[in-house]
């Protein structure tokens, strides 16, 4: 995939442009509202091609197998119920589909001259579906609840993780060395809230796309599972639970009470739980209407590929920008020896390895971290060069550190972390690329998932030589060059790579600068091969045809449809035509 430059805006570039003046959302809106030709419980229009109100309803599979407690990402994350999750509340911010960050709850938002302290206004008018008014309170105290030590949120690690030591307090108040109130959110009065970190951190403001919010009124009535009850359930999201079925089915409605930046055109939405091998057959018998990526097997997706209707119809997108690459020990021999690494790095067969065994519909080549349509990505391919298949190059390499035709070269075993058949496939391929073209040996060891990590993280590492992928944490180069600094998860370094990374994370004022340095602190990165990158993932959703929205079906600059991470104004914004 080639993007094109000129059309493409940095997520980044915006993050400093809203941070600096105030931003409306009516034009976003009005971009959103097409010429009604009927009208939902909300009040809201729906476009001329859209089937009549009755018959707004979206059907979507819920995975029977997943351990699911709660509706709220800041009761727990990594146990929401996924099908439907999200719509009883808005963050303060969202993005839009070039990642651009947008307004959501809150219209503006601006930084002090410290660099460190955040204020962001909140819409007016905003409320509950009970009536009660939104207020900047309902945000201080779902914060001060996920960081309470007794509501044990399983997020804790990100408000810390983030660049600059994360929220001021955040890390003191989690492990209970100080109450919830001396964290940095504070509700200054209804409309205003204020976030301050420990340091400067310019990608703040899309941070908060996580900031979703809990009722406070309904915290302190009912407490944080209020939303598991349809009978206690409030929503100051697009949509309203109205039945709920645990294991069995959800339904969800639009919120006539909803005054947001993302009103609802669906007028309902079930949630049918099933088992995941039988999705894509519920899909193909139009019992559901969408089924995610991570539902579809390599069967099915041989079926998508050689059915018209349902190749278009399946959206790829970036996802979480995620990277599966090779790492070494590059203190310890031989990979602390620059022409090994660059000779596993043109040994490399990516290419073949995409078209063979990931499939294309599921990955492109990576010769670099950041895959391109993340910010500071290298759109233009200028990184190629340095990570590429050249088996003759490869070879040169290897000799010229003294390994003539893999002469002498130690046997070596690569370490997997827990990996499924799919991704061990694409691991084995690697390795078996680099091993022939250098005539050496790897043998391939898939470990246990903590085994694994336990010798990565060791100091010094445990781990020679391993595969592993990586997606982001927040969308800002900071996240995805910080993991290969010094002080990060990998055993390289370079000091001119760690002053570069960190003066740019730091960078307020000038976004070009900032961007160019991340995006020469990559060069260095992919030239001295402190890993070797294989491919970035594509993500993706399957849909009917009758699925619409300008939101995931028109494409962004970069040429790319689907549900993109973030775009959570999405909800807002499908519906269902009358070709139906």
């Amino acid at each position: 995939m080639k993007l094109n430059e000129s059309k493409r805006t940095s997520g980044w570039r915006r993050f400093l442009k809203y941070s600096k003046k105030i931003v409306g959302g009516t034009t976003l809106l009005s971009a959103l509202c097409l010429t009604p030709s009927a009208v939902l419980a909300g009040g809201h229009g729906l476009p001329k091609d859209a089937a009549p109100a009755d018959q707004q309803v979206l059907r979507v599979p819920c995975d029977n197998t997943r351990n699911e407690v709660t509706f709220d990402f800041a009761v727990a994350v990594y146990q929401r119920y996924e099908c439907i999750a999200d719509l009883f509340q808005d963050t303060l911010v969202d993005l839009d589909k070039d990642f651009n960050v947008i307004p959501a709850s809150a219209e503006s938002w601006s930084v002090d001259a410290s660099g460190k302290v955040w204020t962001f206004k909140l819409r007016e008018g905003l409320q509950w579906s009970d009536g009660t008014p939104l207020t900047a309170a309902d945000y201080e105290a779902t914060f001060r609840y996920s960081a309470d030590p007794s509501s044990a949120w399983d997020f804790t690690w990100f408000y810390s993780f983030i660049g600059a030591g994360g929220i001021k307090n955040w890390s003191k108040v989690i492990a209970g060395e100080m109450p919830t109130s001396a964290l940095g959110i504070r509700a200054v009065d209804d409309l205003t809230l204020e976030v301050e970190t420990e340091g400067v951190f310019p990608p703040l403001p899309g941070v908060m796309k996580f900031a979703f919010l809990l009722s406070k009124k309904a915290l302190e009535a009912h407490g944080p599972y209020y939303n598991n009850d349809p009978d206690t359930s409030v929503s100051a999201g697009p949509y309203v639970l109205t039945e709920f079925d645990p294991g069995n089915r959800i339904v969800v409605e639009a919120n006539p009470n909803y005054k947001g930046y993302r009103p609802a055109r669906l007028q309902r939405i079930e949630g049918i739980y099933m088992s995941p091998a039988t999705f894509f057959t519920a899909f193909q018998q139009g019992e559901v209407d969408t089924v995610p990526y991570e539902r579809l097997t390599p069967a099915d997706f041989k079926v998508i590929e050689s059915d018209p209707v349902l190749k278009n119809n399946y959206l790829r997108h970036f996802g979480d920008f995620r990277t599966d690459y090779l790492l070494f020990d590059t203190y310890t021999a031989p990979f602390n020896d620059l022409n090994v690494r660059k000779a596993f790095a043109y040994a490399l067969d990516r290419d073949a390895i995409v078209k063979n065994v990931y499939g294309e519909i599921k990955a492109m080549p990576a010769h670099s971290m950041l895959m391109p349509g993340y910010p500071a990505s290298d759109t233009k391919g200028e990184l190629k060069q340095y990570q590429t298949f050249d088996c003759p190059k490869a070879k040169k390499h290897l000799a010229d550190a003294g390994y003539p035709d893999g002469k002498g070269f130690p046997a070596q075993e690569m370490w997997l972390r827990g990996e499924g058949p799919a991704m061990s496939a694409v691991y084995q391929a690697s390795a078996a690329s680099i091993a022939q073209c250098l005539n050496i040996k790897i043998e391939v060891s898939n470990k246990d998932g903590k085994v694994y990590m336990d010798a990565l993280n060791a100091k010094p590492t445990q781990l020679t030589l391993g595969a592993v992928s990586y997606g982001m944490d927040f969308l800002d180069p900071a996240n995805l060059l910080g993991i290969w600094v010094s002080s990060g998860r990998h055993s390289w370094t370079n000091e001119k790579f760690d002053s570069m990374v960190a003066e740019a994370s730091n960078l307020v004022g000038d976004d070009k600068k900032r961007e160019q340095m991340f995006r020469d602190a990559q060069k260095i990165l992919v030239d001295d091969v402190g890993g070797v990158f294989i491919a970035h993932r594509w993500q993706g959703d399957l849909f009917k045809p009758y699925v619409q929205g300008d939101s995931f079906r028109v494409p962004d600059s970069n040429g790319i449809s689907g549900k993109h991470w973030g775009n959570d104004w999405y909800w807002g914004n499908v519906y269902i035509s009358n070709a139906k």
